[in-house]
């Protein structure tokens, strides 16, 4: 299969949804979106930097974060995984926030405060299964691919030909259990 369509997100949550540390994404939108909306149910992990600081992640992941200067962009980007949405859960109570905490890579200020930017709003939880790709593949980075918005178009289809499930079936599956057991509570 080929796929063009990409979700943006913060390289270290690339590599722990890739190394199958979290199945968890937090979106609420990017900057220049007024809300974030799903664009595909299946789609590749594009890397970014920009704005990923080491005080929004757990102590296991803030070390792993390279920061970069306010509208830096690499020439190249690697692409490792993509993924397929097995489940949205629209949060809005800081305490289901608070019961994903074992399941996801941020600290409990910058859930915080995600929760309180634009209010109105539901933080966003997306479950992803995720596969990778036997040899990532390096793209030429592209002026379409910058900007503070979710969802991109690559320029060139790649194929998930040679990918493999990150996390076992039976894993994801109770992962996914305990993920919705402590959000109904």
């Amino acid at each position: 299969m080929l796929l063009t369509k990409a979700l943006k997100e913060w390289a270290i949550a690339v590599d722990a949804l890739t190394t199958g540390k979290t199945v968890i994404l937090l979106r609420k939108g990017g900057i220049k979106e007024s809300k974030f909306q799903v664009k595909s149910d299946r789609f590749w992990l594009y890397p970014t930097y920009e704005h990923q600081k080491p005080n929004l992640f757990k102590s296991e992941y803030a070390q792993g974060v390279e920061l970069v200067e306010s509208g830096w962009h690499p020439k190249t980007v690697e692409i490792r995984s993509y993924a397929e949405i097995s489940n949205i859960l629209p949060i809005e109570d800081l305490n289901q926030i608070k019961a994903l905490l074992p399941y996801h890579i941020w600290n409990e200020q910058m859930i915080s405060d995600r929760l309180k930017w634009k209010p109105q709003q539901p933080l966003i939880v997306l479950l992803l299964r995720v596969y990778r790709l036997a040899s990532p593949v390096i793209i030429p980075y592209h002026d379409n691919y910058g900007g503070c918005k979710s969802w991109i178009d690559l320029v060139e289809p790649i194929s998930t030909e040679d990918s493999r499930v990150v996390i076992e079936d039976s894993r994801y599956t109770q992962t996914v259990r305990e993920i919705q057991e402590s959000t109904s509570n």
